[in-house]
């Protein structure tokens, strides 16, 4: 195993264990087989296990196999904080307290906001006391880093990274979203103020592996090294030494094994411009359905009245590569899990945006078309549910 540093000179290694998707029998969690998945990354070197509160089981399953095998202190546990059910630091005093019990532990190694959505909802939890809370978590040692998770464009990402003195934070990233979400650019953002990043989605929720266009896989196969669409992935991750841990939600022995043999053989900097233009053309091909040509610049921000146009297009154009459910949760992401909506539906026909756009798109008729598209009545009444939970 490999490992990069933390702010603080800790050892993370460059594999992390996702836990949310835990193996499921009837009745919840495998314990059986997850144990055997969780030992068998412990043994060959993984020591970052990321969990949350929202996680059905989750936190409590990582608890109990860390404890009863005596490794607690051995591992590094990340589990987050689900800023939308905190009205009172109290309140947060109980859930934490919660989470501690779950994790069978008396300290979080890295906590985090999260989802942090936008600098409004940041403020919100500072009125609400939450830097008094952390600062005396952290002095009692109860939480040792604090850091926050984002789904959304760069823009808003660079505004969090400098909202608060965080020590780490976690990102969406593979090489479909490059220049979506936080993207290259957030990643960079965050590595100049001196972050950890911790890689979430690399394999965009298995996109990248089993659900691939056969012109993409006939693109792999016929390269001259060889390598799986998996470890293809996880190498273009760990190519990039701003990246400090990629996280893979492993469910399987194979996939744990597979993982940590592309974790131990990898290299900073051992893709060449050969293979960044073979994954291009992967792009590509994947992108082959597109509806709108976005690359996710950022060129026609920000909008006069926040509609988040490089996220709506990327929600609009994963209808048609990823299908519905998928569409519908990175357009929530981006545009409803905010104290003001930034949907297509702002929209006034302003034009500002096409003045700006690279590629000449009609950005406006195109918003209408997303629209149509991304704002179902599940949409409508998803924005005025978490509305209602914000307020």
């Amino acid at each position: 195993m490999q490992y990069r540093n933390d702010r603080y000179g800790n050892k993370l290694s460059v594999l992390g264990f996702g836990c949310m998707r835990f193996p499921q029998k009837a009745g919840g969690i495998d314990l059986r087989e997850t144990e055997a998945e969780i030992l068998t990354a412990f043994h060959a070197g993984v020591n970052y296990f990321d969990t949350a509160y929202i996680y059905p089981g989750s936190e409590a399953a990582l608890g109990k196999i860390l404890e009863q095998n005596g490794i607690r202190r051995e591992v590094y546990i990340a589990t987050k904080m689900p800023h939308a059910l905190i009205k009172s630091m109290e309140g947060l005093d109980k859930l934490f307290a919660e989470q501690l019990k779950r994790l069978r532990t008396d300290y979080v190694d890295y906590y985090l906001m999260h989802m942090l959505p936008d600098t409004h909802t940041w403020e919100r939890l500072k009125q609400l006391g939450i830097e008094a809370w952390l600062r005396q978590k952290q002095a009692s040692g109860a939480i040792r880093q604090v850091g926050f998770s984002y789904h959304g464009n760069a823009d808003m990402f660079c505004k969090l990274v400098d909202a608060y003195d965080w020590d780490f934070c976690q990102i969406q990233y593979n090489y479909l979203d490059e220049h979506s979400q936080a993207g290259r650019r957030g990643l960079h953002y965050a590595n100049a103020k001196g972050l950890p990043v911790i890689i979430m989605e690399p394999l965009r929720g298995g996109r990248l592996v089993n659900r691939l266009p056969e012109d993409a896989k006939k693109i792999f196969a016929d390269y001259e090294i060889r390598h799986t669409p998996a470890q293809w992935a996880l190498r273009w991750l760990w190519n990039q030494p701003e990246v400090t841990v990629v996280l893979s939600g492993m469910n399987s022995d194979a996939m744990v094994r597979d993982n940590i043999h592309t974790a131990s053989t990898v290299a900073v900097g051992e893709l060449g411009p050969k293979e960044e233009a073979m994954l291009q053309k992967v792009v590509q091909a994947i992108n082959a359905k597109m509806k709108v040509g976005c690359t996710g610049c950022g060129y026609c921000m920000p909008c006069p009245k926040d509609v988040d146009i490089p996220g709506t297009f990327a929600a609009y154009n994963r209808r048609y590569s990823d299908g519905r459910f998928r569409a519908f949760f990175d357009y929530v992401m981006c545009t409803a899990l905010r104290k003001h909506s930034t949907g297509a539906s702002n929209c006034v026909g302003c034009g500002k945006c096409e003045k700006h756009c690279p590629q000449g798109i009609a950005i406006r008729k195109e918003l209408k078309q997303a629209k149509k598209v991304l704002e179902t009545p599940l949409y409508r009444v998803a924005r005025t549910v978490i509305r209602w939970v914000m307020r």
